[in-house]
């Protein structure tokens, strides 16, 4: 990514809510994307799917295997979407439709990729990936209903469906933030798992330092649409640059923390 800008027209005037962002991933390898709510840093993965809300103007490039992802067609982008370059979202229950299985809904994702693939083998398709991702007896929980799962089990139908189709790249934003810390722990597992057994690239977008630290190779600090600071998993915690990371990092909760003490991020622009 190449000085990326997203900006909306409002009150007259242009304002952007993601300004100059640049980063690369390669294949194989995994780039946290952290930042407190309202940083950007979601609306930078979805610009890179092409799903930008309405009224967003995005500039910039985005190369992806040699072409720019911000010059291709609508049309061209479906192709890639949900097919090369994959995405995770936060809540699992919103995304899956309640009035369809599990395996209806990841054997149509599956289809929608392969032309001339009939039922039969889609359907086959969504229990090797429900195996994949360790959903057990998968065979038969494939005809069962989102409502019927956990959490953690609909998040994991979610990783599921977005590997059917073996992309490149897997976009996953703040896939664990609804999940208790023991499946939390589960998912990363899982997700670096995943990253190890097909080489895909993986953005993960979160809040949380924590979680950045268990699977991520490097590290971009977002704040207000800008980055802050970036580099390596290793340098951003041992030697954080910027005052904000610093900040960041003093706002994880220690297990030494005085009791009723709550350590926040600096309210200036810093």
């Amino acid at each position: 990514m190449r000085d990326l800008t997203v900006s909306f027209r409002t009150g007259g005037r242009d304002v952007r809510v993601v300004d100059g962002i640049d980063f690369d991933v390669s294949a194989g390898g995994t780039l946290g994307i952290v930042g407190e709510s309202g940083s950007g840093k979601s609306m930078t993965s979805l610009a890179v799917i092409g799903l930008l809300p309405p009224g967003a103007v995005r500039t910039g490039r985005i190369e992806f295997d040699g072409g720019d992802l911000c010059a291709l067609t609508e049309r061209r982008m479906r192709a890639i979407r949900g097919d090369r370059i994959a995405m995770v979202f936060q809540d699992p229950l919103s995304s899956l439709n309640p009035y369809y299985t599990v395996g209806m809904q990841i054997a149509e994702a599956y289809r929608s990729h392969r032309s001339g693939v009939g039922r039969r083998a889609a359907r086959r398709a969504a229990i090797e990936a429900m195996e994949r991702v360790h959903i057990k007896d998968a065979a038969r929980r494939v005809d069962d209903y989102p409502h019927q799962f956990s959490g953690g089990m609909r998040q994991r139908v979610m990783i599921a469906m977005a590997l059917s189709t073996e992309p490149e790249l897997i976009i996953a934003d703040e896939p664990t933030t609804a999940l208790d810390v023991t499946v939390q722990a589960q998912i990363l597992d899982l997700l670096a798992e995943v990253r190890r057994e097909t080489g895909a690239a993986l953005i993960l977008i979160t809040h949380d330092l924590a979680v950045v630290s268990e699977v991520a190779d490097n590290v971009l600090v977002m704040r207000q649409g800008q980055m802050v600071e970036t580099g390596s998993t290793e340098q951003i915690f041992s030697d954080p640059q910027h005052p904000y990371t610093q900040d960041l990092l003093d706002a994880v909760p220690r297990i030494d923390d005085a009791i009723g003490e709550l350590r926040t991020t600096g309210g200036d622009n810093r």
